[in-house]
């Protein structure tokens, strides 16, 4: 099916009864019939098991419970840089933030104020910054862990579309990112703000914060903001901080000249959680 086709379902798609109903499915406990599902999702996409904390396909009672399986103690280093990549997945785009705009694909960009919500305040510490955009198929590991210690300001729960966030799918939507659904986790680090951000997709039952639990659904129909005492919520490099029930994006977020990404990081390159993304900028040291 070409790109162009692929896109155009979509509009046409109700999105939403679908993701309501493979939520449900999910979390089903369905006895053999779930166990053999997720056999199936395994041979279908190649998931490792041998790295889960349980490696056998009949030891998880829901769809859910498998897929957002822990990992084995071990199997992921957290590295010695300033940066590491907070999940398993590929990376769609990263860089510069252009004044306000973040790049998406060929011919595609958002702003930051749409990304976080319309926060323009927000959105404005972050002009000329850095940005990561981050993919997790449906064979990834999909627990989110902290790229650098931080500690939790806000979080805002944004609306939105359910559009796939596959690669073809943004190289064919326009602004993508701000459009679909999404959590906005904003934190304080050494070095000053930085924003995580969990995009919603189809068929995205639910997004979850270690502080909050599921963050929807429900899903509500404005933009709800929540704010946290300092000290309420603090994490360390590497600490888990939330997780997708079915595969999505991570849009992160830095301010001007405070790091570098490394020297390896390209398009299209897979990544694993707690490998090194960055290094602090010299300005920043």
């Amino acid at each position: 099916m070409s790109e162009r086709l692929t896109v155009a379902l979509q509009y046409a798609l109700p999105k939403r009864l679908l993701t309501q109903l493979a939520g449900k499915l999910a979390g089903l406990e369905g006895g053999k019939a779930t166990t053999a599902v997720i056999r199936w999702f395994v041979g279908r996409y190649g998931v490792n098991m041998a790295e889960a904390a349980n490696p056998d396909p009949a030891g998880y009672a829901s769809f859910n419970e498998f897929f957002t399986r822990p990992l084995r103690e071990g199997v992921r280093a957290i590295a010695d840089a300033d940066f590491v990549c907070p999940v398993d997945g590929a990376i769609s785009q990263f860089g510069p933030i252009e004044f306000d705009q973040i790049f998406q694909a060929k011919g595609h960009s958002y702003s930051t104020t749409a990304l976080v919500g319309g926060d323009r305040t927000l959105a404005a510490r972050f002009e000329h910054g850095d940005f990561a955009t981050i993919y997790l198929s449906p064979r990834d590991y999909h627990r989110i862990h902290m790229p650098c210690a931080g500690r939790l300001t806000q979080m805002i729960y944004v609306p939105g579309e359910l559009f796939s966030v596959n690669p073809a799918t943004a190289r064919g939507v326009p602004g993508l990112f701000a459009r679909n659904e999404r959590v906005v986790c904003v934190f304080e680090g050494a070095f000053g703000p930085f924003v995580m951000v969990l995009v919603g997709a189809t068929i995205v039952g639910s997004m979850a914060t270690v502080w909050h639990g599921v963050v929807n659904p429900p899903r509500m129909p404005d933009i709800e903001k929540r704010t946290y005492a300092e000290g309420e919520v603090v994490l360390d490099k590497g600490a888990e901080m939330g997780r997708f029930l079915l595969g999505s994006t991570v849009v992160l977020l830095f301010p001007k000249d405070v790091l570098r990404f490394a020297s390896e990081w390209a398009p299209a390159l897979p990544v694993r959680m707690g490998e090194p993304m960055a290094q602090l900028h010299p300005r920043a040291s």
